[in-house]
């Protein structure tokens, strides 16, 4: 055995990654990862851009375009792409060869991080549990609650139209059974209305094993949908009362997207659990995070034989990663991001609100907070002249998301400005620019998006059509 030679297989380099072109790209795609989604990617024209570099708030393609980005990795780029401060931390730190790894020593920077996320955290959420994903920070606070309520009280509430990522705890308490598919998941939930008090009372009231509450503060995945303060104070109320610990995925809503760092603050509240992720990273790295309060933490988790049940992920808490992370919650207040990004939310959203006024048969509403906009068309029927309108409106559901996908891909075909959607209410485009960008920006964006819809359905859907057709 000790004499045996390893034969290389062929492997791409680096450098070759780099150079390869757009078709092979596809095929590997095809080859190699999901062929299933270029189908999406051509219909939409994605397919034919290669990203070369990023900075700030833009894109730059293989053709030196330049792509303005309102989507942000569904809010990943709060800091915006290569941000200086970030490259040179993370440079200083491979310079220096610092460590990455370090399970079997205690890590200076998993610790500082943790001391920082405390520190912006209200009250008593002190203890840091740091993963890779929204998912992994997800199933921590399952697990966690679970463990702190005990099995009487195992069972878990959640929302209609929620998100909560694809790992089988996290996919339990996603309301889609298109992401549900047939797999086997867990049978201690129950799902209630979103933004309904008088739902969430009625069933703490009637189910004594409800031990468990998570929910998106605003839920991304339904199309940028929130709830009143009084909504979220009655939350807190009745998870007092009935003893349930309340979980707040503030995955995508948190870390200064809505104008405060937590969503939650708006209303004044606190939640027992609470995840990060996504710009937590700073658009660098893959951080999650969930955050619990301590006298939960301490019950489950507060003794050397308990420990251990759910302790350190092996790569939570990297070295350069962390360091990224501290890096961008600096970032997020030295430059006044989360300030900025209440002031220009409030800005883009009087400029689209002003949009919907001139296309009220296009753009059924627009709302949001900060820079988190769910921008909603009207269902395809709406739109047509009213002889149409009774004949087509039968394919209503089939076309969901066709003039949502027309204008996404007009908009980068002939504005170079990129924008995301959603996955259950797919007649909304979802707006989560970087929290640095500036109001000319969202100037170009708007002026973009008003000129395209001057043009009238028709044409835009004759624009898309040519452009399926140019891309076959």
């Amino acid at each position: 055995m000790s004499n045996q030679t390893i034969t290389r297989p062929e492997l791409l380099s680096v450098e070759q990654a780099k150079s390869l072109d757009i078709q092979s790209i596809t095929d590997l795609f095809c080859n190699y990862m999901n062929p299933g989604q270029l189908h999406f990617l051509k219909l939409l024209g994605f397919n034919k851009v290669k990203v070369e570099s990023a900075e700030g708030m833009y894109y730059t393609d293989q053709n030196g375009r330049k792509i303005l980005d309102f989507f942000g990795g569904f809010g990943s780029i709060a800091c915006g792409h290569n941000h200086p401060r970030l490259l040179a931390m993370r440079k200083q730190f491979q310079d220096e060869k610092r460590h990455e790894i370090a399970i079997a020593f205690m890590s200076q920077y998993a610790a500082a991080l943790s001391k920082n996320l405390a520190a912006i955290a209200p009250q008593d959420l002190d203890m840091v549990f740091l993963g890779s994903s929204g998912s992994e920070a997800v199933e921590a606070a399952l697990k966690l609650a679970e463990k702190y309520q005990g099995p009487e009280r195992a069972r878990i509430a959640y929302a209609e139209h929620s998100f909560h990522g694809k790992t089988r705890g996290a996919l339990s308490v996603t309301d889609s059974e298109f992401y549900q598919s047939s797999f086997r998941l867990l049978d201690n939930r129950v799902r209630i209305p979103f933004g309904d008090s008088e739902a969430l009372e009625e069933a703490l009231r009637n189910d004594s094993s409800i031990g468990v509450l998570i929910l998106e503060t605003v839920q991304g995945g339904a199309g940028i949908v929130g709830a009143s303060a009084c909504y979220w104070q009655e939350v807190r109320r009745l998870c007092d009362q009935y003893n349930v610990v309340w979980i707040a995925d503030e995955v995508q809503c948190g870390v200064g997207r809505t104008g405060r760092f937590f969503a939650f603050e708006h209303a004044g509240v606190a939640p027992d659990i609470v995840t990060l992720a996504k710009s937590l990273g700073g658009g660098k790295t893959a951080m999650g995070a969930m955050i619990a309060r301590r006298s939960i933490y301490m019950a489950a988790y507060g003794t050397p034989q308990t420990a251990l049940i759910h302790g350190p992920a092996t790569f939570g808490g990297m070295g350069e990663a962390s360091c990224t992370s501290i890096e961008a919650l600096n970032i997020l207040y030295d430059e006044g991001l989360i300030e900025n990004s209440a002031q220009q939310g409030a800005y883009l959203l009087e400029r689209l609100q002003k949009v919907q006024a001139r296309y009220p048969k296009i753009i059924k509403e627009v709302r949001g907070y900060g820079l988190m906009i769910g921008l909603e068309f009207r269902d395809f029927s709406n739109t047509l002249p009213l002889g149409l309108r009774t004949v087509v409106s039968v394919l209503d559901n089939k076309l969901k998301g066709s003039l949502c996908g027309f204008v996404g891909c007009l908009l980068l075909k002939e504005y170079d400005v990129l924008v995301a959607f959603t996955e259950y209410n797919r007649n909304v485009i979802r707006l989560e620019p970087p929290l640095i960008v500036t109001r000319e920006q969202i100037d170009t964006f708007v002026d973009a998006l008003d000129d395209l819809l001057s043009r009238g359905v028709t044409r835009i859907v004759t624009a898309f059509a040519k452009e399926v057709v140019g891309n076959k």
